[in-house]
């Protein structure tokens, strides 16, 4: 029995929405039932609003691809990012993005994955 597979090839950081001066956006490149989803992320200068933090239900790793970043934690840590850099944030971790490169685009891949944990830390 034979059936069709076709694959899907392009270039990151080519297509898709841009960024302007203090924006980001956000591209979902593949997503599976269960949660699972890779998305491409294109920042321009941008940061989380004051007093915003993400606090995801679902595990996700990101790894900068190009440009700069600082990613930043509710006790005061904060965490420069380069090309190169990855980071594994577990659900429910507090994080915000504190600044993005405002020279040129920085470009995420993020990985999103249900939990390994099922609930909030109390």
């Amino acid at each position: 029995m034979a059936f069709s597979v076709s694959a899907s090839f392009g270039r990151l950081a080519e297509g898709g929405p841009r960024p302007g001066p203090g924006e980001e956006c956000f591209l979902d490149l593949l997503a599976a039932p269960g949660g699972a989803r890779v998305e491409r992320i294109l920042s321009r200068g941008a940061a989380s609003p004051p007093g915003f933090w993400y606090e995801q239900e679902g595990d996700e790793f990101v790894l900068l691809l190009s440009g700069a970043a600082v990613l930043a934690f509710p006790d005061g840590t904060e965490r420069r990012l380069r090309a190169g850099d990855h980071a594994i944030l577990p659900a429910f971790c507090r994080h915000r993005v504190a600044w993005t490169d405002p020279a040129g685009e920085t470009l995420w891949l993020a990985v999103h994955m249900p939990p390994r944990r099922q609930e909030a830390p109390v």
